[in-house]
C-alpha cells in the first residue's frame, strides 16, 4: 500500500473533491469560454456586421470547444506534456459523442485519461509512443461507453424542459426558466438542448430569462470579488465559471436561481417576451448578447410574416428588464442578505 501511495505521490495523482470538482472542473469553464462561447461572440458580430471573416473565425473557434475543454482540464491536473497534448483528442471524441451533454462527458473522461496518462508518462524508454497512446486510446474508449449516456442524460433534463412547456404560462415561466438557467451554468450544453428541443416562441422567452438571471446574476453577485473582469467573463461570457465554487458552498446559487423563478413568470405572463429567433439562442443568455439579438430577429421575422404590427417601447423595456435590470437587481439584493446571514462569505465567489 506505502508503494501505491508513494507511486501516486509521484506522479502527482490527487484523488480529491478539491482537484476533480473544483480545480478540473473551474479550467474546464475556461477552456469552454476561450472556445465555444468566444467563438459564438465573435460569429455573432460577424453576423450582425455581415463580416463573413468574422464568423468564419468564430466557427473555428466554436468548433474547438472539445479538445479546449480536455486541455484546459489536463492543466489544471498539472499533466506532462504528452499527456496534455493527447487530451486534445480525447476531448474531441468526448464532447462530440456527448451531445447535450458534451461538456459533462468532457470532464468525466478527460480527468480519467489525463490520470492514466500521468501513471504511465515516463516509465518506459518508449514514452513517446506509450503516453500518447494510453491517454488517447482510454480517452476515445471511455468516450464510446460514457459520453453517450451523458448526452441521454441531459436529453432527458429536455424531456423535462419540455413537460413544463405544457403549463400555463406561469408556471411554464417559472420551470423553464430555472431548469435551462440551471443547464446553463451546469456542464452541460443548455443551447444544445433549446436547440435539440426547438424552444421558441414563450417558452423560448421564458428560457431567455433563465440563462439571463444566471449570467447577470452571478456577474453582479461576485463584483465584490471580480469586478470588471467578472462582470465581462461573466456577464456575457458563461455563468458556468462559478461551478468551481458552487461546489465548495452551493449557497452561492441561490440568489441567479431566484432570480430565473422570477423573472421567468415576468417574461411569459406580463411582457409575452418571444423567443421567435434560431431555437438555439434561447439557451444563450447574455453570451455575446446571442440571446438578445435572437428575440430581435424574432421580432423582424414576425414583422415580415405580418403577425406583428411593430417593434414596440415595451417590447424593448422588457427585453431589457427582463435580461439585464431585474437579475442584476434582485441578486444583488439578495447577494446583501446571504452576506449579512453568512451564507455568502468573502472569497466565495472568486474567479482564478
Amino acid at each position: 500500500m506505502e508503494k501505491i501511495k508513494e507511486f501516486l505521490r509521484r506522479k502527482d495523482i490527487v484523488f480529491s473533491a478539491k482537484r476533480y470538482g473544483v480545480d478540473a472542473l473551474g479550467a474546464m469553464a475556461q477552456g469552454l469560454f476561450a472556445s465555444l462561447l468566444i467563438g459564438t461572440i465573435i460569429s455573432t458580430l460577424g453576423t450582425q456586421l455581415h463580416l463573413p471573416y468574422l464568423e468564419e473565425v468564430g466557427g473555428y473557434a466554436k468548433s474547438m470547444a472539445g479538445p479546449a475543454m480536455a486541455v484546459a482540464i489536463g492543466y489544471a491536473l498539472k499533466c506532462p506534456p504528452l499527456v496534455l497534448f493527447s487530451l486534445i483528442a480525447v476531448g474531441a471524441a468526448a464532447n462530440a459523442l456527448g451531445g447535450a451533454g458534451g461538456p459533462l462527458a468532457v470532464l468525466v473522461v478527460a480527468i480519467i485519461a489525463a490520470e492514466l496518462g500521468k501513471a504511465v508518462s515516463k516509465e518506459t524508454k518508449v514514452d513517446i509512443l506509450v503516453t500518447p497512446f494510453v491517454t488517447i486510446f482510454s480517452g476515445v474508449g471511455l468516450s464510446t461507453l460514457i459520453a453517450p449516456p451523458v448526452g441521454a442524460a441531459a436529453s432527458a433534463l429536455g424531456k423535462l424542459i419540455m413537460w413544463a412547456t405544457e403549463l400555463q404560462p406561469f408556471w411554464m415561466g417559472i420551470l423553464v426558466s430555472v431548469l435551462v438557467g440551471v443547464a446553463l451554468t451546469l456542464p452541460i450544453s443548455s443551447a444544445a438542448i433549446c436547440a435539440a428541443l426547438g424552444l421558441t416562441g414563450l417558452a423560448g422567452g421564458a428560457a431567455v430569462a433563465g440563462c439571463c438571471a444566471q449570467m447577470v446574476g452571478f456577474a453582479v453577485l461576485s463584483w465584490r470579488e471580480n469586478k470588471v473582469g467578472g462582470l465581462v467573463s461573466q456577464g456575457i461570457g458563461t455563468s458556468m465559471l462559478q461551478m468551481g465554487n458552487i461546489v465548495k458552498n452551493p449557497r452561492v446559487w441561490i440568489p441567479p436561481i431566484l432570480a430565473s423563478a422570477i423573472t421567468g413568470p415576468i417574461a411569459t405572463c406580463l411582457f409575452h417576451l418571444e423567443m421567435n429567433g434560431a431555437a438555439v439562442s434561447s439557451g444563450m443568455g447574455t453570451c455575446g448578447l446571442v440571446g438578445q439579438i435572437g428575440v430581435y430577429t424574432g421580432w423582424l421575422s414576425d414583422i415580415a410574416a405580418g403577425t406583428k404590427a411593430a417593434i414596440l417601447p415595451m417590447d424593448w423595456v422588457g427585453l431589457i428588464l427582463v435580461s439585464f435590470v431585474l437579475p442584476a437587481v434582485i441578486c444583488w439584493a439578495l447577494g446583501l442578505l446571504f452576506r449579512k446571514q453568512g451564507w455568502i462569505k468573502e472569497g466565495d465567489l472568486k474567479l482564478d
